[in-house]
């Protein structure tokens, strides 16, 4: 991907009427955010960005979306800037079929995002495919990140990575994707620990912005994507020291079938050996959706301890 020149990127503002006219499946009393957007690279990324005080950057993974964060937002903007974006090709954001849907490029985005919207002193919070991301950003600007905090994510190259990118990187898992939906169709109820808390009216609002094979690319990149990254994933790790002291709140769900805590949260605790590490017992992949209450009140907790 092409550096992000300064003159691509646009900022402009949606009231929230017209929002709802556009996305009349959109459940504003979910969701009641202004939505915003900003043009990076000449395509149109989606965002919220509510309250005031500290910057809380929220970053999500596949094939969610911001809406993974409602909770986060709803009850957290009250004393901070809650900022969330849409990664290209995802949620509300523009889904061009000629984009760089990397992981990199997602991060270079991310980086560009950041610059323009003057975000400083961050808290990042992330899980999934956005923790490598927005690490990306961490550990190249570790002076502009105060503190972090990672729900089921990595940021190694790993075989169980390497080997799910392989399992689908052929015909089937194109058409798998792209035609069926497989990611949010499948895999979000799969990575649920208990499958009865993702109701039909929130598993909607996962479904829609991937609702035709052209809107579901970036979700098949991503996944290609697991193979044949071991020098970016390499490079994340060498430079992982320049954000091992930052205060850290790790969130795991136990039930996670898909990054399972056995396998990550050794290589965690010895990159992040004094922080904060709570387990959610009966949670699986996307804690945010399954125990919202729990997550909301450990992020406040944590951020009331390390006041920066």
């Amino acid at each position: 991907m092409e550096s992000i020149r300064k003159q691509d990127v646009q900022q402009e503002s949606v009231i929230a009427n017209n929002n709802i006219i556009k996305h009349e499946w959109l459940n504003t009393k979910e969701y009641p955010f202004v939505s915003k957007y900003i043009t990076i690279d000449k395509h149109s990324i989606h965002y919220v960005d509510e309250g005031e005080g500290d910057v809380l950057l929220m970053v999500h993974g596949t094939p969610v979306w911001s809406f993974l964060y409602r909770h986060c937002i709803r009850q957290l903007s009250g004393k901070y800037r809650c900022v969330a974006l849409d990664h290209l090709g995802f949620g509300l954001s523009d889904k061009p079929d000629n984009a760089d849907y990397t992981a990199q490029a997602h991060a270079e985005r991310l980086g560009a995002f950041i610059k323009a919207l003057d975000l400083r002193n961050i808290t990042v919070i992330t899980q999934d495919y956005g923790g490598p991301i927005a690490l990306d950003y961490a550990v190249n600007h570790a002076e502009n990140v105060s503190r972090l905090v990672v729900a089921n994510s990595w940021m190694w190259s790993l075989p169980q990575m390497e080997q799910g990118g392989r399992l689908f990187n052929n015909a089937l898992g194109k058409w798998l994707y792209l035609r069926y939906g497989f990611s949010p169709k499948v895999l979000i109820p799969q990575a649920f620990g208990d499958k009865s808390k993702l109701l039909p009216e929130i598993h909607a609002h996962y479904l829609k912005p991937l609702d035709t094979a052209e809107n579901r690319i970036a979700t098949f990149a991503l996944v290609q994507a697991l193979t044949g990254n071991k020098k970016w994933y390499d490079m994340l790790s060498e430079k992982s020291k320049s954000i091992a002291d930052k205060p850290v709140l790790m969130l795991w769900g136990m039930r996670d079938r898909f990054v399972p805590a056995a396998q990550l949260l050794p290589l965690w605790k010895k990159l992040w050996t004094n922080a904060q590490y709570v387990e959610l017992a009966h949670a699986g992949h996307f804690v945010e959706e399954e125990d919202p209450e729990r997550v909301v009140n450990e992020i406040g907790r944590f951020l009331r301890e390390t006041k920066i």
